[in-house]
């Protein structure tokens, strides 16, 4: 913190909370859901005690059942209770799960996890249409979106509003500096006109008219290459609600990732982090390794489809299956699959605890407002930080 901020009697901007209907997170970050077995229960409990929200991501969830393989449905839907119920053990907090649209299970793992209790769905890989179908009359699960642009946002408030007589209770806006698969063609990743900087103010343009005429709030979530504490003071005063980050969370130790991946993270380069072309026809984002050179000089991983996991894949013409290899890197054999991970991996430097993090994102979102408040009072504008 500057020296100067405690000799004026400066007030320090607190964090606020994050209120997502009758849910009040202490602090307004969200942990990214991350499959396949990244961010399971420990992770979230851990996310969810600190007074974040912590998110179990569905994919892959059942990897850890022994009938995975030749009971694909029935694995997945017995893992996700075990994983909420055992969040719930641990933590008194606000917990989430993340369904990919695309999840040839998507209904089931939202009706499995409606049935638990689960605080939160958070919902991407395409567009969750009808997600308020699966509801059953259940008005204690908040539902919200995970969208790439405005026009998203819209089409589903539209929807949602014409067909089950409700608004998302948040939305979500991911970036293109996200990690796993994105929401973007390959040649917006780079765009100016799509920066998570451009998107937060347009979504929440979109969404306003819909909020206004239900009287209804639908805080907007900024996502996507959010890293420190001044990143989330910059996403605030851009207008957001909260942040959601799921790289900065895999360095910790409650992760539920391999040290293998962890390691990954912590010797990877900023030009190791590289978009790859995914079997399930979007692109990704991961840390570059000889499993990933291998398919990009046109190399094909062996491999049997058991289940078709992912609606969009192409698991007939694919070079490898991306659950395998997305378990192989959960399990630490690199050699045989990749890590994900947003553009900002190669920043961290150390395995640190959630509790850790989080006091550290709180003192860096404070220090930004102080500094922020000696610019405004010395009339110069805030200094740019990367």
């Amino acid at each position: 913190m500057s020296p100067n901020a405690g000799k004026t009697g400066m007030k320090i901007n607190k964090l606020h909370e994050l209120k997502i209907g009758d849910l009040k997170a202490r602090i307004p970050v969200i942990q990214g859901g991350m499959g396949v077995g990244i961010s399971l229960a420990g992770l979230a409990a851990a996310v969810a005690n600190e007074g974040g929200i912590g998110v179990i991501a569905a994919a892959g969830i059942g990897m850890t059942e022994s009938d995975f393989f030749s009971n694909y449905l029935g694995s997945n839907v017995r893992a996700i209770k075990k994983e909420i119920r055992k969040a719930r053990e641990h933590s008194k907090g606000i917990l989430g799960v993340n369904i990919m649209v695309a999840l040839s299970n998507y209904a089931d793992m939202v009706k499995t996890s409606v049935a638990e209790g689960i605080d939160i769905i958070f919902s991407g890989g395409g567009l969750p249409l009808d997600l308020p179908q699966f509801m059953n009359g259940n008005v204690k699960t908040k539902l919200v979106p995970i969208v790439s642009s405005g026009r998203a946002a819209r089409i589903i408030c539209k929807r949602w509003s014409e067909r089950h007589g409700r608004l998302p209770d948040a939305v979500v806006v991911e970036g293109p500096m996200a990690g796993g698969h994105l929401g973007f063609k390959p040649e917006e990743l780079d765009d100016a006109g799509h920066t998570l900087e451009k998107l937060v103010p347009e979504v929440i343009s979109e969404i306003t008219p819909f909020a206004e005429e239900h009287g209804v709030k639908i805080p907007v979530i900024a996502a996507g290459g959010v890293y420190t504490g001044r990143d989330i003071s910059r996403f605030l005063k851009l207008g957001a609600s909260g942040v959601q980050m799921g790289t900065r969370f895999v360095t910790t130790e409650e992760c539920d990732a391999s040290r293998e991946i962890k390691q990954a993270y912590l010797d990877s380069r900023q030009e190791d982090i590289v978009v790859i072309k995914s079997p399930v026809g979007m692109p990704g984002r991961a840390i570059r390794n000889q499993f990933l050179d291998d398919v990009q000089e046109g190399k094909r991983k062996p491999y049997k489809c058991p289940y078709h996991c992912i609606r969009t894949c192409d698991y007939e013409e694919s070079p490898y299956c991306i659950f395998f290899a997305l378990i192989n890197a959960q399990r630490g054999k690199l050699k045989h699959g990749f890590a994900f991970a947003g553009a900002n991996a190669y920043r961290a430097t150390e395995i640190i605890t959630v509790h850790e993090l989080m006091t550290s994102l709180v003192r860096e979102y404070e220090e930004a407002g102080a500094e922020e408040k000696e610019y405004e009072e010395a009339g110069v504008e805030e200094k740019s930080t990367p």
